[in-house]
């Protein structure tokens, strides 16, 4: 494959795992329910995020850097609005 292929997938595959996180973020802003989801797992999903998107920074990797940001975005928002309404 040549290199514009790849990125197109990673760019792909970036879209799709962002975009997952906006149903969950948008259902419990409306409904300010997080009874069943896991703190826990919310706890750890947001480090690992951030970690890849710092390590989309060190080796300066656009499409890990855009889709972690936004990708952080929401699960922190989810993590956020979890604690809150707990």
């Amino acid at each position: 494959m040549d290199v514009s292929t790849i990125t197109i997938i990673g760019l792909v595959a970036a879209t799709c795992t962002t975009i997952s996180f906006a149903p969950q973020a948008i259902k419990i802003i409306k409904t300010k329910h997080t009874k069943d989801l896991s703190l826990a797992m919310y706890l750890i999903l947001t480090m690992g995020i951030f970690l890849w998107l710092v390590y989309g920074i060190l080796i300066k990797n656009l499409p890990i850097i855009i889709a972690n940001t936004i990708t952080l975005l929401f699960s922190s928002t989810i993590l956020i609005l979890k604690i809150k309404y707990k």
